[in-house]
């Protein structure tokens, strides 16, 4: 972060800013100001000027990543940026966006990750076939979100649970406590017959209600959680 533009009722509000800002250039603005640079219908008094934080993809390959949240052509910014901030409350290593998604730094796309943009590595720009080789050589799982998929995502967190528990008899068609890259697709389409092609299973969130799918972000959520509570139960189990 390079600066920061502030309203004195900003600063009023939030007195701690000074510290929190320590290294940073603080400076003061008028409404007037910060409604010209902010983008939205009502700002709220603070504007920071930041240098972009995405990262190389050898970067997060070579950190040993055990969850991936992939967008494949993710489209609508708000979307992206809340599979972002979902990857980031479910303890994922890092975000890939391909090529054809959204511009992570849309403004809309900004607010939706509600900070969480600049709490773990982002890869933008990747071509999804290199990515999916990539990560098998590192032993990385491919999963992707479909909702006809033939991989019940509820039915594979009980296989896992019970074989973790110790049921030798239980068979389950994917460790989920393995490291995993997750697939999710455009809002619309989902993903395309390659994309889902380059996955190890495709896996459905099974919708027990009337609704007739579940939204990406909702889907994404419920997905990555699931790796999460098997990788950290492992972990527990490890202990």
């Amino acid at each position: 972060m390079h600066e920061v533009f502030a309203s004195e009722a900003c600063l009023d509000r939030l007195p701690e800013l000074d510290d929190l800002a320590h290294g940073t250039l603080l400076r003061i603005a008028n409404d007037e100001v910060l409604a010209a640079m902010a983008d939205t219908v009502n700002p709220q008094g603070i504007v920071a000027v930041c240098s972009f934080v995405d990262v190389s993809l050898d970067s997060v390959l070579d950190a040993g990543p055990r969850l991936i949240a992939v967008m494949c052509q993710v489209r609508d910014p708000g979307n992206a940026g809340t599979v972002l901030r979902a990857a980031d409350a479910a303890g994922a290593d890092a975000v890939v966006l391909t090529g054809s998604s959204v511009d992570i730094y849309n403004p809309k796309a900004v607010r939706s990750t509600a900070g969480s943009l600049f709490h773990l590595p982002v890869v933008l720009g990747a071509d999804v076939d290199e990515l999916v080789v990539r990560c098998r050589e590192r032993g990385i799982g491919i999963l992707a979100a479909d909702g006809y998929g033939t991989v019940n995502l509820d039915q594979l967190q009980d296989q896992n649970a019970a074989r973790r528990l110790g049921n030798e008899s239980v068979v389950s068609e994917y460790a989920l406590e393995a490291p995993t890259a997750w697939l999710f697709g455009n809002e619309a389409q989902g993903l395309s017959d390659n994309e889902l092609a380059l996955a190890d299973h495709r896996v459905a969130v099974p919708v027990y209600g009337a609704a007739e799918s579940l939204n990406l972000g909702t889907a994404a959520t419920v997905c990555l959680y699931a790796s999460a509570r098997s990788q950290q139960g492992a972990r527990v189990g490890n202990v």
